[in-house]
Order: structure tokens, then C-alpha cells, then sequence
């Protein structure tokens, strides 16, 4: 009998404990000032504009995919559409989506830069596509996804652009990774060879063109993008689902089939269509890619155990670097002679940067997965930073200085979003 109360007691004590310590991590969320200053600091930046940040003069559509939802807080939802109507209007007729625009009268092609792509749709704009990267279409079917769920306007998939509606333009897109980036060899499409989520490839002084000199690979930064597009459009138009939920379903299955490493946990950086670029003797999979392992969780590719493990590389990996956040791009950096582009550089822009951009995605997933205490804790750095440096910068150094545009908008996005899911499940605590 007594040890049946000893154990009935000890449960009641555990219990108690754990309110106690939940209640207070609840007032340490809302009584948080930093987090007050960035949720404000965010809504002024975002009401600026739509270019990535005052380094840029595009509207980006990967970046624009992370701060729409910031955007719908400020503008009316008619000029939100208007940015999105864009980039349908300068689709390919392959399907492909334009990575960015200009105002037309910007749009002037230079040798060696980008070549402009116009239409007689959008009379007001030019856009040009980087093509070593494969998440511009992924991208926008997630931007369409968010406005819809934000601002409640289903209708907008009616919208006519040309001969197609919106709906059918986002298909259209979602097909052009099946006819024009899809290895049958391992089931899942491919890109260029990049630095995890970069659109940088390893060739060429700028990279941002696929050449003679492009190794393709499959990676999953690219794939998890593509699954929770394919996520996003199932449920807005659930007659799709005829066509892709096995596709979907496939890809899912092969991105853990082929790219994640069962005995070291964690996702390997590239797996070549034919050979990898680099020399015998460059362990290519000694690199830890934090990007890409985020964008793989939001997919919901990985459990909690492997989140969990996750989670504690990156921390590891911070610690080892002695970067200021787990947006550390990866670990180790590709060393120098990897890229001929010189701004990637060990620890350098895409190549080892820490990016809040992404960091902040990899917050979102902890807190919607239950790692609250953690989520709390890795967020401190990135909300501190910003307040700061007074911005929210695009990147930041091995040694935490801000680097890049200071308004970058996609940071801003993705920061105000992890800060309302944590006060979100503060809140509900109560």
C-alpha cells in the first residue's frame, strides 16, 4: 500500500511540476519584449513593398511565398492577387514560372545577365527564371495556397489568365516538374547542384543558368517543396486528387529511399543523375543541410524521434561553427574550391550563412510538432539579432554580423509567423 501512495504521490509531483514549469514558459512567450518589437518592426517592413528587400528590385516568388501572410496583415487583398496574377501571366507555355519580376521599363537584358521573358498578358512586367533551381513552381502553388487560407478568397482560382483560370495554371505548373524535371531513374525531380536550398549551382562565375558544365542531382529541398505544393493544391481543388496523391505518395516514399541516410540520420546533401562533380576524395555527405531538413519536416517526411534528432545536429552544428542560429545554411561549409562563384565562400552567402529565412521555418515546424521548450529557446537568437541590428538582415555571418539587404522581407515573414504559433499555443494555455 505504501508504495502504491509513493507512486500515486510522485505522479501528482511530476504533474505539478510540469504545470508549473509550462505556465512559466507561457509568461516568458507573452511577456517576451523582443518578440513584441519584431512582430511591429515586421509589419513596417512588410509594408513597403514587395521586392525581396531594399537590396532588390524583384519581386521574388520563393520570397514572396514567406511573407504573403505577413502582406494580407497590411495591403488589401486585391493587390496581394495582383502580384500572383503576375506570375501566371508570365508562365511558360512548357508550364515553367518565372523565378521573379520587374517593371517593364527595368527589364533591359545586358550580356551575360538575365534574359527577360515578357508577355502580351502583362502588359506592366518582365520576369526572368533562374534555372538551376527547382522550387519556383512549388513556390507559387504555396503562395496561392497561403492567400487563399488567409484571406478566404477560393474564388481567385477562377481567376481567367489567358485560355487557362488560376486552378488549371497551377496544374499546369505541378506538370512541368513531371514532363521537364523528373528523373525516372529515382522518382523524384531534379535540379542543378546547389548549396541545399540555394538556386547557386557549383559551375560557372555566376551560377544561376543551367550550362554544358551543370551536374543534375536530386535533392530534397527541391521534393519536399514539391510535396507540400501537391499537399496545398490537393485541398484546394480536391478533384486533383485523382492524378496526384499517388504521384505525391511516390515521391515521398523515394525522397526517404533515396535521400535520407538511415545509419547517420540525416538527409544526404546530393544524389547525381550520372557523377558527381567533385573529386573521389570529397566527402560530400560529411555536410549536415539544415534548409532542406526543415523543408523535409514541414512535408512531414520525418517523426518525432528524427525531428528530435534533428534538432540536436543543428544545435551541435551551431556550437561546432559558432554561428549565432540553427539558420546556419549547413555543416561544414562546401570548402572554397567547390563553387566558381566567389561570394561562395566557406561560411559565405548560401554556402554556410546563417539565414533567419530558414531558421525561422525550422521554429514553425518545432512549435507545430510540440517541441515548444525548444522552439522558445532557438527563436531567442534570431529575435534578438533583429532588434538588435535594427533589420531584419538576409543573412548573417559565422560570427553573427548582419549581412545583405537589412529589410529582408522573408525574414520578417517567417519570424512573425513562428512568434504568433508560439503565443498561439500560449495562449491556449491559459
Amino acid at each position: 500500500m505504501k508504495k502504491i501512495i509513493a507512486i500515486v504521490l510522485s505522479i501528482i509531483s511530476f504533474s505539478c511540476t510540469e504545470k508549473k514549469e509550462t505556465l512559466e514558459l507561457v509568461k516568458k512567450i507573452q511577456d517576451n519584449e523582443n518578440f513584441k518589437k519584431v512582430k511591429s518592426k515586421a509589419l513596417d517592413v512588410v509594408k513597403t513593398g514587395f521586392n525581396a528587400g531594399d537590396g532588390y528590385g524583384e519581386v521574388w516568388i520563393r520570397d514572396y511565398n514567406t511573407f504573403i501572410e505577413l502582406s494580407a496583415e497590411v495591403f488589401d487583398a486585391k493587390e496581394l492577387e495582383e502580384n500572383l496574377l503576375v506570375f501566371f501571366k508570365l508562365q511558360g507555355e512548357d508550364g515553367n514560372i518565372i523565378d521573379g519580376f520587374i517593371p517593364k521599363e527595368k527589364a533591359i537584358d545586358t550580356e551575360g545577365g538575365y534574359k527577360f521573358i515578357c508577355s502580351d498578358l502583362e502588359p506592366n512586367y518582365c520576369g526572368h527564371k533562374n534555372t538551376v533551381e527547382t522550387d519556383h513552381e512549388s513556390s507559387l502553388v504555396q503562395t496561392v495556397y497561403k492567400y487563399i487560407k488567409k484571406t478566404g478568397n477560393a474564388d481567385f482560382l477562377n481567376e481567367q489568365v489567358g485560355d487557362f483560370t488560376v486552378a488549371q495554371r497551377m496544374e499546369i505548373a505541378m506538370q512541368f516538374l513531371m514532363d521537364h524535371r523528373w528523373s525516372e531513374k529515382f522518382g523524384l525531380i531534379y535540379g542543378a547542384t546547389t548549396a541545399d536550398w540555394g538556386d547557386v549551382q557549383h559551375s560557372h562565375p555566376w551560377g544561376v543558368f543551367i550550362t554544358d558544365d551543370t551536374h543534375y542531382c536530386v535533392d530534397i529541398y527541391d521534393n519536399a517543396m514539391m510535396l507540400i505544393a501537391l499537399d496545398n493544391l490537393m485541398e484546394l481543388i480536391p478533384q486533383t486528387k485523382d492524378k496526384w496523391k499517388s504521384i505525391r505518395n511516390g515521391i515521398a516514399k523515394n525522397t526517404m529511399k533515396v535521400l535520407w541516410d538511415e545509419k547517420k540520420q540525416k538527409f544526404i546533401p546530393h544524389v547525381y543523375l550520372e557523377k558527381s562533380p567533385y573529386p573521389k576524395d570529397f566527402d560530400e555527405n560529411k555536410i549536415y543541410y539544415h534548409g532542406g531538413t526543415a523543408i523535409a519536416i514541414e512535408a512531414g517526411l520525418l517523426n518525432k524521434e528524427q525531428i528530435r534528432g534533428s534538432l540536436d545536429k543543428m544545435i551541435s552544428n551551431v556550437k561546432a561553427s559558432g554561428a549565432g542560429s540553427i539558420g546556419l545554411t549547413m555543416f561544414p561549409p562546401y570548402p572554397e574550391w567547390a563553387f566558381e562563384n566567389k561570394g561562395m565562400y566557406p561560411y559565405g552567402y548560401q554556402n554556410g550563412g546563417d539565414w533567419t529565412w530558414f531558421g525561422g521555418r525550422m521554429i514553425q515546424e518545432l512549435v507545430k510538432n510540440g517541441f515548444i521548450v525548444e522552439a522558445y529557446e532557438q527563436l531567442l537568437p534570431m529575435t534578438d539579432r533583429v532588434v538588435k541590428n535594427n533589420g531584419f538582415f538576409e543573412w548573417y555571418t559565422v560570427k553573427n554580423e548582419p549581412e545583405g539587404s537589412g529589410t529582408f522581407r522573408g525574414s520578417a515573414g517567417v519570424l512573425y509567423k513562428a512568434i504568433l504559433l508560439l503565443e498561439t499555443w500560449a495562449n491556449n494555455q491559459e
